[in-house]
C-alpha cells in the first residue's frame, strides 16, 4: 500500500510538473512546437510497450476512432493548453484542467444520452462557480479579447471531456497502452502540422540545457514514464484509486510554479481550487458508485 501511495504522489508531482516544462518550452519551440515535441518524445518512450503488450492486429484496431480522440486529447488539448500559459500562470492552467470530469459529465449528458442526477447537476454549478473565482468573476474576459488564457484553457478541458467519453465509447476493447501511443502519434501529428503553418521551431534554442530538461520532462517523464505509472496505480490499485491524481496535480503544479516560476499563490487560487474540488467530487460520485457496483457484479458472475 505505501508503493501505490508512493507512485500516486509522484505521478501528481510530475504531471504536475508538465505545466510549468510547458512554460520552459514555449520560447524556442512556439506553441504548436510543444504539442510535436512532448508528443513525439512520448511515443517514442512506450514504443517499446506498446510492442510487447498490444494484442491487436492493425486492421482490427479502429483506427478512425483512435484519431478523432488522438486529435482531441493530445492535439488540439494540449496546443489549447500550450497557449493559455502564454497568458497564465501554470498553476491557474493546472485548476482549470482539473474541471475536466465535470466537461466530462455534461459532454456525456448532451451528446450521449447519459443521464445525470441532481447531486451532479450541483456539482457542475458548484464547478462552475468555481472557474468565476478564478476569473474574479470577470466573465465578460471569456467573450473579450483576454478570452487567451483562462477560456482556451476550459476548451482543454473540454477536449479532454470529449476524447473521454469517445475513448469509454468507441476504444472500451482497446488495450490502454496502444490507446496511448496512437493518441500521441495523432498529437505529433497535429503538432508538427501547426508548426507548419505557423511557427518553426528555434532549434538552437532547444538545444539549450533547460529546453533539453523540458523535453525529457514533458516527453519522457510525463508523456511516457508517467502513462506507466498510471497504467500501475490502475493494474495495482483500482480506476478510482488512480483517478484521485486529478485532486493531486493542481497542488503539485503550484509548489512547481511558486519554487521554478516564483508564480505567487493568491487567495483566488486556493479558493477556486477548493471549490472546483468540492464540484468534482459531486459530479464524479454516482459515476464511482456504479463502478464499484459494475466490479463486485463481475467477480460475483466469475465465481
Amino acid at each position: 500500500m505505501i508503493r501505490l501511495y508512493g507512485a500516486l504522489v509522484g505521478l501528481s508531482l510530475i504531471w504536475g510538473l508538465s505545466f510549468v516544462f510547458m512554460k520552459w518550452l514555449l520560447e524556442p519551440a512556439g506553441i504548436w512546437g510543444v504539442v510535436f515535441i512532448r508528443t513525439l518524445a512520448g511515443a517514442i518512450i512506450l514504443l517499446p510497450v506498446v510492442l510487447r503488450k498490444t494484442t491487436h492486429s492493425a486492421k482490427k484496431l479502429p483506427i478512425k476512432w483512435l484519431l478523432i480522440t488522438g486529435f482531441f486529447n493530445c492535439g488540439l488539448a494540449w496546443g489549447l493548453i500550450s497557449l493559455s500559459e502564454t497568458v497564465i500562470q501554470s498553476n491557474t492552467a493546472s485548476i482549470l484542467n482539473a474541471t475536466t470530469p465535470i466537461w466530462t459529465g455534461l459532454i456525456g449528458f448532451f451528446l450521449f444520452s447519459y443521464r445525470l442526477n441532481k447531486q451532479q447537476w450541483l456539482g457542475i454549478l458548484i464547478g462552475f462557480f468555481g472557474i468565476l473565482v478564478l476569473m474574479d468573476f470577470q466573465v465578460g474576459h471569456l467573450f473579450g479579447t483576454q478570452f487567451v488564457g483562462i477560456g482556451t484553457m476550459v476548451l482543454a478541458a473540454i477536449c479532454y471531456g470529449l476524447s473521454g467519453q469517445l475513448t469509454k465509447r468507441y476504444l472500451s476493447g482497446v488495450g490502454v497502452a496502444t490507446i496511448t501511443f496512437f493518441t500521441l502519434i495523432t498529437g505529433a501529428a497535429t503538432g508538427l502540422v501547426g508548426v507548419l503553418l505557423t511557427e518553426p521551431i528555434n532549434v538552437a534554442q532547444l538545444l539549450e540545457p533547460k529546453p533539453i530538461f523540458a523535453i525529457l520532462g514533458l516527453g519522457c517523464l510525463g508523456s511516457g514514464f508517467g502513462q506507466l505509472i498510471y497504467f500501475y496505480l490502475n493494474k495495482n490499485g483500482s480506476p478510482e484509486f488512480a483517478a484521485t491524481v486529478t485532486y493531486l496535480i493542481p497542488a503539485s503544479a503550484m509548489v512547481w510554479g511558486y519554487i521554478l516560476h516564483n508564480e505567487p499563490v493568491t487567495p483566488n487560487l486556493i479558493i477556486g481550487l477548493l471549490i472546483i474540488f468540492a464540484g468534482v467530487y459531486l459530479s464524479s460520485k454516482k459515476k464511482r458508485i456504479k463502478e464499484k457496483i459494475s466490479s463486485i457484479q463481475r467477480k460475483e458472475a466469475s465465481r
